[in-house]
C-alpha cells in the first residue's frame, strides 16, 4: 500500500528533483504549491514505484503520477488505494499526452472529462517583458499611467519587507471579501501558510511601493529550468496599472526561464479574461480520468 501522509518541508528537495526530471508542466507540481494549500484542500502525499504522487481529500482524487518508473505499476497502487477508500479511482491534471497513454493501457476501463478551470496559462518569459505589439497595447498604456502618476520602486522580497506584503494581503482580502468569502478563505491559509515558511520553500518573489507603501506583490517558484510559476500576485486594484506593472517587473527578474505559469482560471470569469488578455503561448489542457470498477 502507498503510505500517503501530509507534507512536510523535508520532502521539498526529493518531490522537487522527481518533478523536474519528468517534465511536469502544471502547477499541481510544484512543491511550495502544494505545501500551501495542503490544508485548506486537504493533501497528502507520497513517493512509489518511482512516482511522486498526491492525493486531495477536497475532490478525492490523485495528481497524475510524476516520475519515470512503470506507469502501470503505480497507477495499479493507486487503485488500490482509492478502493481501500472506498471510492474509484480519479485522476486530475492529465494532460492530452497522459490521456492518451492512459487509453493505450486501460482502453475502455477509463473516462476522461475535460476540466477546463483547471487549465494552465503559460507565457513567453519576453512577451510578459516587452509586451510587444498592438496585443498588448493597453498594458503598455496602464503602465505608463502608473508611472506618470506614482514615485514608485520594486524591492525583490525578503526578510526586512515580507511583513508588509503580509499587512497588505490582509487590507486587500478584507476589500475584497464580499466577492467570494468561502475561496477567499481558503486561499489567505495558504498565502499564511507560504509566507510563514517563504525561504524554506525556496520562494522567489517582489513587491511594488509607491508613495502611500506596498500596492502590490507577488512570488512563486521554479517547476523546472524552464518554467517558473506564478502562485500569487495581490495588488489594489484601485492603483492604476499596479497590477501590470507588479507583473512585467517580476517578469525580468526570471529571465533565466522561457516559460511563466500563471496558473488556472479556477473557473473565475474576470480571472480568465485577465490571463487570456495576456495572450498564452501554451494553455495547459488537463482532464479528469475516473476509472471503472
Amino acid at each position: 500500500m502507498i503510505e500517503f501522509r501530509k507534507p512536510e518541508l523535508t520532502d521539498r528537495e526529493t518531490i522537487r528533483r522527481i518533478v523536474s526530471e519528468s517534465g511536469r508542466m502544471g502547477c499541481e507540481y510544484a512543491f511550495g504549491n502544494i505545501f500551501a494549500w495542503s490544508v485548506p484542500f486537504g493533501v497528502s502525499v507520497a513517493v512509489c514505484c518511482g512516482f511522486f504522487v498526491s492525493y486531495s481529500e477536497n475532490n478525492g482524487a490523485y495528481c497524475f503520477p510524476a516520475g519515470s518508473g512503470n506507469l502501470k505499476e503505480i497507477i495499479e497502487e493507486l487503485k488500490k488505494d482509492a478502493y481501500h477508500r472506498g471510492n474509484p479511482l480519479s485522476l486530475y491534471g492529465v494532460t492530452r499526452n497522459d490521456a492518451d497513454i492512459l487509453k493505450e493501457l486501460y482502453g475502455d476501463a477509463v473516462e476522461f472529462k475535460e476540466a477546463r478551470n483547471s487549465f494552465d496559462y503559460l507565457y513567453w518569459t519576453n512577451d510578459l517583458i516587452l509586451l510587444p505589439g498592438r496585443k498588448y497595447h493597453s498594458k503598455r498604456n496602464h503602465i505608463s499611467a502608473f508611472e506618470k502618476e506614482n514615485r514608485w520602486f520594486v524591492e525583490e522580497i525578503n526578510g526586512n519587507n515580507i511583513d508588509e506584503c503580509v499587512k497588505m494581503s490582509v487590507v486587500w482580502a478584507e476589500m475584497n471579501s464580499d466577492k467570494n468569502p468561502v475561496e477567499l478563505a481558503k486561499e489567505q491559509t495558504a498565502l499564511a501558510v507560504a509566507f510563514r515558511h517563504y525561504g524554506e520553500l525556496g520562494f522567489r518573489g517582489a513587491l511594488l511601493r509607491n508613495e502611500s507603501g506596498v500596492v502590490a506583490f507577488t512570488f512563486g517558484e521554479e517547476i523546472n529550468s524552464r518554467i517558473f510559476n506564478t502562485h500569487f500576485e495581490k495588488a489594489f486594484a484601485e492603483v492604476r496599472g499596479a497590477y501590470p506593472m507588479i507583473n512585467r517587473e517580476f517578469a525580468k527578474m526570471q529571465q533565466s526561464y522561457k516559460y511563466i505559469n500563471r496558473e488556472e482560471d479556477a473557473g473565475d470569469e474576470g480571472l480568465r479574461r485577465a490571463k487570456l488578455s495576456y495572450h498564452p503561448v501554451i494553455l495547459l489542457e488537463k482532464n479528469t480520468a475516473v476509472f471503472r470498477q
